[in-house]
């Protein structure tokens, strides 16, 4: 696995931007920059899974390892979901199970930064190399309006 690290300055406080990223509607819209149509199922608490999914119900569940708000929010992967049920582990799932993905926004004021770490297994690593930048760009436009 790789680890990939993303960031962006933003002219905004922590707490918008962090509302431009979590808040069910800006959340569908940044993470369209990975998939069209994908969003999440959670009750957004510490300890607790969530679904990340895709418009036909497939995706990947996780655990939120670290909520605290305006500040961090940490995932760690655990497996896959097919037509929006968890499936069980197998080889190529052991593979990433317990990945990190993991959220920092850095306040500064009346500026903010977000810093993104995440594991991901290299055939994976284009697409996230191309896709996070413009997914923070949706952020920040969310978060500078």
């Amino acid at each position: 696995m790789k680890k990939l690290t993303f960031e962006i300055e933003i002219n905004a406080p922590a707490d918008k931007v962090w509302n431009a990223m979590w808040e069910e509607e800006n959340y569908k819209k940044w993470t369209a920059a990975f998939c069209e149509g994908s969003y999440a199922k959670s009750t957004w608490k510490q300890g607790e899974r969530i679904h990340f999914l895709d418009p036909n119900g497939n995706g990947m569940y996780s655990e939120i390892s670290t909520l605290i708000p305006n500040e961090k929010m940490y995932f760690t992967h655990i497996g896959n979901i097919k037509d929006f049920e968890e499936q069980p582990m197998d080889e190529a799932t052991k593979a990433w199970s317990g990945a990190q993905e993991n959220y920092v926004v850095i306040s500064n004021g009346t500026t903010s930064r977000i810093e993104v770490t995440l594991d991901i297994v290299d055939d994976h690593a284009n697409h996230f190399i191309e896709s996070f930048p413009k997914g923070l760009a949706i952020i920040k436009k969310i978060s500078e309006k």
